[in-house]
């Protein structure tokens, strides 16, 4: 009990007779520990292609005017290791994790733009996916071309303001619930003595 082997346990293990239950659980480890190695391989594998992807996207990206900030690109290396292009479409690995899915979340769910073993091809879906961004904002611009002059300075003003305030609000709050705490410490400290 507690870590410590029997006398028997211990004679075994130096013998080098092993009970059946303790071989197969020492060949399951060893499996264990082969499908995550091969799991690990495969993430690696998945994130190299959706990198090379990322580098057949530099010229778009780079065509891109500066002021524009619609697209934020980057790979994430999480459970599921995705291309992001924008807040809401990115580029994932299918099943095969040679297939590249190009996909978009919308308000009723998750579009598959393109599918293609190629980088060419879902080259062409990105490329077509931003100009269509970037014309939906032309045309935003167009309806009220001084939106962003007349809505930018004061609004993010606006937020600064707000940020500020609950900061000092969050700090004033912290600072009456320490006293409090501190009055209901002596009080109890003095009822005991």
């Amino acid at each position: 009990m507690w870590g410590r082997k029997g006398k028997s346990t211990a004679a075994a293990v130096e013998s080098g007779e092993l009970s059946p239950l303790k071989e197969a659980m020492h060949a399951a480890r060893i499996e264990a520990a082969e499908r995550t190695s091969v799991v690990v391989d495969l993430r690696d594998a998945e994130v190299a292609r959706l990198e090379l992807l990322n580098e057949a996207l530099d010229p778009l990206f780079a065509d891109i005017p500066s002021e524009v900030d619609l697209f934020d690109r980057g790979v994430s290396r999480g459970d599921t290791p995705r291309l992001w292009i924008d807040a809401v479409a990115h580029v994932a690995m299918g099943r095969d994790k040679r297939m590249y899915r190009f996909l978009h979340d919308t308000r009723i769910g998750r579009r598959v733009l393109a599918e293609s073993h190629e980088i060419a091809d879902i080259v062409k879906a990105v490329t077509g996916y931003v100009a269509r961004r970037l014309i939906e904002r032309e045309r935003a611009l167009d309806e009220d071309p001084e939106f962003i002059t007349r809505i930018a300075k004061p609004e993010a003003a606006r937020t600064v303001r707000r940020r500020r305030r609950g900061r000092l609000g969050a700090l004033v709050v912290g600072f009456v619930l320490g006293v409090i705490a501190l009055l209901l410490a002596t009080l109890l400290l003095a009822s005991y003595l």
